[in-house]
């Protein structure tokens, strides 16, 4: 059901994906769905859990790898890539509604959700302890890394046509010099 939902969501636009669609993706009824207890709500939870789980799964290499924090923030940032890669149709039809729905939570502060930002924030707060990095307000600029990177990253791919190399080597350089000690 989730393929055929993200499908649903690629071709159409969240606001387009409806459960119609979404259960002919399936090759299945409108009424089979609502039977199943299906809804827009339920799949685009189900849809941010999965890049919640790929993005964790994504991350945890940079969390582990042994250097100092830049390059492994360097490392996490090109996983950040990665992921907005694989998921780079998908992420550039939800509409703003539902992308602040998997990006931000209630009562975040105007920060992005913690599953997003915690890596990069652990990262930074490793990187003001070995000098490789500067030491900033670390959860705000976990929010600003991850935004800037993902968002400009599918900017210049979607936008701008560049190649996934090419939008990365660009993205990261700033954002990376941006911290840099």
């Amino acid at each position: 059901m989730l393929v055929a939902a993200r499908r649903a969501v690629e071709e159409h636009g969240w606001e387009g994906a409806t459960l119609e669609r979404v259960a002919a993706e399936a090759g299945l009824s409108r009424m089979t769905l609502h039977r199943r207890g299906v809804s827009r709500a339920g799949l685009l939870a189900a849809l941010r859990a999965e890049l919640e789980r790929d993005y964790r799964e994504a991350m945890w290499p940079a969390l582990s790898a042994p250097g100092t924090a830049r390059e492994r923030l360097e490392q996490a940032l090109t996983a950040e890539c990665r992921v907005a890669e694989r998921n780079l149709e998908l992420l550039g039809a939800l509409g703003g509604g539902p992308r602040a729905a998997v990006f931000h939570g209630a009562g975040t502060g105007g920060l992005t959700r913690e599953v997003f930002v915690a890596p990069l924030e652990r990262l930074l707060l490793d990187g003001a302890a070995d000098g490789s990095l500067r030491d900033t307000d670390a959860g705000e600029t976990a929010t600003v890394l991850f935004n800037l990177v993902g968002f400009t990253y599918r900017h210049l791919r979607q936008g701008h046509g560049w190649s996934a190399a090419r939008a990365r080597r660009a993205v990261l350089r700033l954002a990376l010099d941006g911290v840099a000690a």
